[in-house]
């Protein structure tokens, strides 16, 4: 097991080699975000790789505590990456926005409503990422949830008092980001960026343990068994390329068989979303690599 001390450390040190002033961590809550497992993923993760590529960036956290030298990150969903490009590009108006927000429930849905409305893909980049980071923020559990029309549907949640803008963190993130390649794009793109010896890792929306643990999710796209099909002989097609490749999923009898080919490791992780406590716990996933 990795001391915190030795994540801590390991941090620093890629902190310091980026001329970064303060440690940036991920700007959003995400399900299925992977801070919690970043002692259990160190001895995976590759660091002296000339290109990081992450398919499925989601909140980042893996890409926050390397801090590539060189990095693309991609995600389908156009309100996520919106927020990272507005981040990257224009930090300081993202902020000053984010000061007009208020937490109070009829404001909330107020913002919430936006994206009903015919003009919203016309609004501007920074009034979007500001709307994202304020729901994020104030939604319940602070889950991203949207509908089968793409529309956000995650209520209100009850806080003491929600850190809205988190100026440090965005100016942190900033920094972090001017060297990464944004791109808003499938999975499948990833080929197209990949060179050997570049690290890749894949972080898909899970195989579900359950029926009824499905979790849909992030965009108004399900991501089936064909999906995963795909997503495996990406993975494959990577492994070809000779770029080191890991991923990871739900430890279910499916995906083993989809990746027996490949180092097949198993960690422990909380369960957070399910909204009945006893049904919370620990469970095991499954780490895959081609190294």
């Amino acid at each position: 097991m990795i001391s915190t001390l030795s994540l801590t450390d390991a941090r620093n040190a890629n902190q310091k080699n980026r001329g970064i002033v303060n440690m940036p961590k991920p700007f959003l809550k995400w399900v299925g975000g992977k801070r919690q497992l970043l002692a259990q993923y160190e001895p995976f993760l590759i660091r002296d790789s000339p290109l990081y590529i992450e398919p499925f960036v989601g909140g980042g956290a893996i890409f926050f505590y390397l801090l590539p030298d060189r990095s693309v990150l991609m995600d389908t969903n156009p309100e996520l990456m919106n927020c990272y490009r507005v981040i990257q590009q224009h930090p300081q108006e993202l902020i000053k926005k984010l000061r007009e927000f208020h937490y109070e429930a009829s404001f909330f849905y107020e913002i919430r409503q936006w994206d009903r409305e015919f003009d919203y893909n016309h609004r501007d980049p920074i009034e979007r990422a500001s709307r994202t980071i304020f729901l994020n923020k104030t939604c319940y559990n602070g889950l991203y949830r949207v509908n089968k029309r793409g529309q956000f549907n995650a209520p209100f949640g009850k806080y003491d008092n929600p850190l809205i803008c988190d100026e440090e963190n965005i100016i942190a993130v900033h920094s972090a980001l001017q060297k990464v390649l944004l791109v808003e794009a499938d999975f499948q793109k990833v080929v197209e960026y990949a060179i050997p010896n570049a690290f890749i890792y894949l972080d898909p929306p899970y195989d579900p343990i359950a029926k009824t643990a499905n979790f849909t999710s992030y965009t108004n796209d399900k991501f089936t068994l064909k999906h995963q099909q795909t997503l495996a002989s990406v993975y494959k097609n990577l492994d070809q390329k000779c770029c080191k490749v890991m991923l990871s999923n739900s430890d279910t009898d499916y995906i083993r068989e989809l990746y027996a080919e490949f180092t097949i490791h198993e960690v422990s992780a909380n369960r957070a979303i399910n909204c009945k406590g006893k049904k919370r716990g620990t469970i095991s996933e499954l780490v895959i690599v081609n190294y």
